[in-house]
């Protein structure tokens, strides 16, 4: 690990003027800390956010939620408000690292998360994202893990937070706050697929803070759930994902989320699958149509070719658990 500075901010207005001068900000470092110390990030200095307000979760006036980005993932997930509207995301953070790790982990960390493909935590390794213009040692490697969706000849990695892929779904908005006031962006934009450049990852600008994650609000009744599919139960990052919201009304789906992880170098959101399930009666038949569509525009690699396959089964089995059948 390199020589760094240490900062608490005890504002938002000393964490950005400290994130003006260069600083990185930090709060559960599950992720930050761990790069580190393999020397892949090498900060000069670190700003510690962890004692702004940024912990509420609330209830908008149209029904949607709003969750601060630093209340941790433990908190988030047990939140009365978050378990009775989104389900989703509750079960979806549930499913994510050791209980350790999410009693610390905080939302906001949680997506500015980097992947955790080997060839970029190995620094002898080529590696787009880590240096530019060095060179992708995954594409030629064993890249088993790999994404199949939104890939470029630059990078194939994946990202690895489960709660994105819901936000993805969810079609959720990410408030931030910077230097220049405060905006939001969608978080259709927010994570950024690596075309020409893998090294940049975010729409977030200089010095800005997440203050928090926005779901809008659905139609009600609105059932969902997360599926995730790993080579263990314990402590694993998802081979493929989803995660599916669905309104139901008078026999007939009204309205249809549906998002993947594990098999995109950024949450897939599948508006195929969701546009064939639209004004259909729920059946096993139609969740099997469905899930066909799900492996659209994959380009799998040397070792990961099966994710196609297991990608549109994990769709088809957790449409049929948040739907059921007729």
């Amino acid at each position: 690990m390199y020589p760094f500075t240490y900062t608490k901010a005890t504002n938002t207005r000393e964490a950005l003027n400290a994130g003006r001068s260069g600083g990185r900000y930090i709060a559960g470092g599950t992720t930050l800390v761990d790069l580190m110390r393999e020397t892949v990030e090498r900060p000069g200095s670190l700003v510690d956010i962890s004692a702004l307000p940024l912990r509420e979760v609330t209830v908008t006036k149209n029904g949607g939620l709003r969750i601060g980005a630093l209340i941790s993932m433990t908190e988030a997930a047990a939140h009365t408000a978050v378990r009775a509207a989104y389900p989703v995301i509750s079960q979806a953070l549930e499913l994510s690292a050791s209980a350790q790790l999410r009693n610390m982990a905080t939302i906001g960390g949680n997506i500015m998360q980097r992947t955790r493909c080997t060839y970029f935590r190995d620094v002898t390794a080529d590696c787009n994202k880590r240096e530019p213009g060095s060179g992708c040692a995954a594409r030629n490697g064993y890249n088993r893990s790999h994404a199949i969706l939104g890939t470029s000849d630059q990078c194939v990695a994946t990202h690895p937070s489960d709660l994105a892929v819901v936000l993805a779904a969810l079609e959720a908005t990410i408030h931030l706050l910077g230097p220049d006031g405060a905006r939001t962006v969608s978080f259709a934009d927010f994570l950024l697929k690596p075309g020409s450049t893998p090294n940049r990852e975010h729409a977030i600008r200089s010095s800005e803070l997440i203050t928090a994650v926005e779901i809008p609000a659905h139609p009600r009744p609105l059932k969902s759930g997360y599926l995730k599919v790993r080579d263990r139960q314990s402590y694993e990052f998802a081979l493929t994902s989803a995660a599916v919201a669905l309104h139901i009304r008078g026999g007939f789906i009204r309205e249809a989320k549906v998002a993947a992880g594990g098999v995109g170098t950024v949450p897939w959101k599948l508006p195929a699958v969701e546009r064939h399930l639209i004004g259909r009666r729920p059946s096993d038949r139609l969740w099997a149509e469905a899930a066909e569509y799900a492996a659209d525009g994959a380009h799998p690699l040397t070792h990961n070719g099966f994710k196609a396959e297991l990608l549109k089964r994990t769709v088809e089995r957790q449409l049929s658990a948040v739907g059921g059948t007729k």
